[in-house]
């Protein structure tokens, strides 16, 4: 029987795949490249926001980077992509998968657990916002509810890592129960909810549509899910055993030095 920590994408049959860490179409340090880039491309733009928000008096928004479901994504995000190129840097360079070697197991299946949130959360959080919230001003909205998804199709796409596993299907809803129970705290503490399709209503009354629309999106989250593992699977159908692994460096004492023929 296969252990949970297998169950959960970590399964030790596979380090030697290195899934996170190559790719397919392009080398790991290529690879390592791509996901920096993204990942400073959302760590300025979160700053930007920031910055922006400072320079025009509106310091008290600040919190909304910490309350607001679509800002929490884009943190997990820009983290994903900060250690997911340090890991394509580290393999590239080595040959090894060195952190998750002399880390804890379990280190490895948050990493999976993180991959599979930032493939399915941001897509939601793309959907939702284009079809019910948007305001502008552009910028700010194209690179978290534009740029989120493209990276999600990256990731899909162009790594060689396996379809997501099941069990994280339970984590991703439970993340979106929790942020529903922060929306409500969130209330209680600054006097507002965060999005007016989960505002109950003074006496309750709009109780059963927050129902419908949380229910909604579980169910969506479930769909995309299983989009997500299909794609997975077709690329991994299409490509096959291929992926592009480093070279791996000549040990010192590995070298042999010939003579001249004789």
């Amino acid at each position: 029987m296969r252990s949970f920590m297998s169950l959960m994408g970590a399964d030790p049959s596979q380090d030697h795949l290195h899934a996170f860490e190559t790719s397919w179409l392009v080398s790991p340090f290529v690879l390592g490249c791509i996901r920096a880039v993204f990942s400073l491309y959302a760590f300025a733009t979160i700053f930007f926001i920031l910055g922006w928000r400072a320079v025009h008096r509106q310091v008290d928004n600040m919190k909304d980077m910490f309350v607001y479901f679509t800002n929490l994504s884009y943190w997990g995000v820009a983290f994903y992509f900060l250690f997911a190129a340090i890991h394509s840097f580290a393999y590239a360079r080595t040959g090894r998968s060195v952190f998750f070697d002399k880390t804890p197991r379990f280190l490895r299946v948050l990493h999976s657990l993180l991959y599979s949130s930032i493939i399915i959360l941001p897509i939601i959080v793309t959907i939702l916002f284009w079809t019910l919230l948007f305001g502008g001003p552009w910028f700010p909205e194209v690179s978290k509810h534009i740029m989120q998804a493209g990276y999600a199709v990256f990731e899909l796409v162009i790594p060689t890592t396996e379809p997501l596993p099941l069990l994280h299907l339970p984590f991703i809803i439970s993340i979106l129960l929790l942020y529903t129970a922060l929306t409500f705290l969130n209330h209680s503490i600054n006097g507002f909810y965060t999005y007016s399709f989960l505002d109950p209503g003074v006496n309750g009354e709009r109780s059963g549509i927050v129902a419908g629309y949380s229910l909604g999106v579980a169910a969506g989250a479930a769909i995309l899910f299983g989009v997500a593992w299909f794609i997975i699977w077709l690329r991994k159908r299409l490509t096959g055993s291929k992926r592009i692994l480093a070279s791996m460096p000549v040990q010192a004492d590995e070298e042999i030095v010939m003579g001249p023929e004789k």
